[in-house]
Parts: C-alpha cells; structure tokens; sequence
C-alpha cells in the first residue's frame, strides 16, 4: 500500500520537478531525465506487485491498481506530461496558449471517440498485465481477486463511452467567429476609430 502511495507521489514530484528545471532552472539534460523517469515508477510498482504475489500474498486491490497505473502510463502517459508541459511552458515561459480540444461539431465527437479508443486500449493492456500476473502466480485461490478487478476495470470503457456517443447524437454547435467588418464596407467612423470624421 506504501510502495502504491510513494509511486503516486513520485509521478507528480518528478513531472513538476522535470518542468521546473526544463523552464525555471534552464537545465534540459535534467529535465530530460526527470521526464524519462517519471514512467519507470510504474514499472517497480508493477515489478513490487510481482514480487509482493510471488512471495505469497494474496491478491488484493493495490495489486490490480499497480496494473492500471502502468496502462495509463504506456497510453496516455506521454499526453499527460505534454499537457502539463504547455502549461509550464505558457506559465512560466511566455509560451503559447496549449491546445484545446475542439469545442463542439463533428470534430469534437472525433476527438471524442480517439480519447475512448485509447481508454479501451489502456483496458486492455491492464487485462494482460493483470493476466500475466494471474499466470506467473498460478494460484487461483491467490488471484480471485485480480480476475474481479478485470471486471470491475471493465465498466470504465462503458462508462466513458458516454461523453463520444453523446458528442455524435447531439453535437454540441461550434461557436460561430465575430465578423468584423473590412475597410472597404466600414462607415467613416469605423474606418478611423477614435477620430472624428
């Protein structure tokens, strides 16, 4: 349970200290590193998890989460530090606005549906790791509990399913731009704002 709470720290410690020293500090190499080493925390808690079962634990619901994390980490991992990146950057080093999602339209129900293929690959790999576990203890009096959390993880797809089919059956409508109006069409006063005509 430790170990699960240390590595949950340790993600964002070494996300914001990797920012930090990328804009603030002005030290890439170092930054460079922090970075890399910010998915690695999944793998010893996945490897603890391992080595936690191995010994003769019974499986419990940290064991399951340590699985989780690790998918979230291989599918969206990169997106959330480069997220978090263009915000520090916009923040701290006069960057640009980050990107936004689209706001409404067919455009959004695609984005939409991108962000739920990957929710269901982020399952998937969860279910194989979570398999492979089940495997390397082949025990099943030991590993109930995994095969529940298989289950349980299942309603996250579902769940999330909702936010694209909804997008795609009632797209939201884009706000339309503001039209100004062009020289050739303005009024004298709208020609030379502030002047008097």
């Amino acid at each position: 349970m430790g170990i699960i709470i240390a590595c949950e720290i340790g993600f964002w410690v070494l996300l914001g200290l990797g920012l930090a020293s990328r804009y603030l500090w002005r030290r890439k190499r170092l930054s460079t590193v922090l970075l890399i080493s910010v998915p690695l925390l999944d793998l010893v808690l996945l490897a603890a998890a391992v080595i936690d079962m191995r010994g003769g634990a019974v499986a419990g619901w940290h064991h399951g989460l340590a699985a989780a994390y690790l998918a979230y980490s291989i599918v969206f991992g990169h997106r959330t530090i480069k997220w978090a990146d263009a915000k520090f950057a916009h923040r701290f080093a006069g960057g640009p606005e980050p990107w936004k999602p689209p706001s409404g339209g067919m455009a959004r129900a695609r984005y939409e549906w991108v962000v739920w293929l990957k929710i269901l690959l982020a399952y998937g790999i969860a279910c194989g790791l979570l398999s492979g576990l089940i495997w390397l203890v082949d025990d099943p009096s030991k590993t109930e509990a995994l095969v529940q959390i298989m289950r349980d993880l299942g309603r996250v797809p579902v769940i999330a399913a909702i936010w694209p089919v909804s997008y795609t059956l009632f797209p939201k409508k884009t706000p339309k731009p503001q039209a100004f109006p062009s020289p050739e069409t303005a009024g004298p006063r709208e020609r030379t704002p502030g002047r008097p005509t």
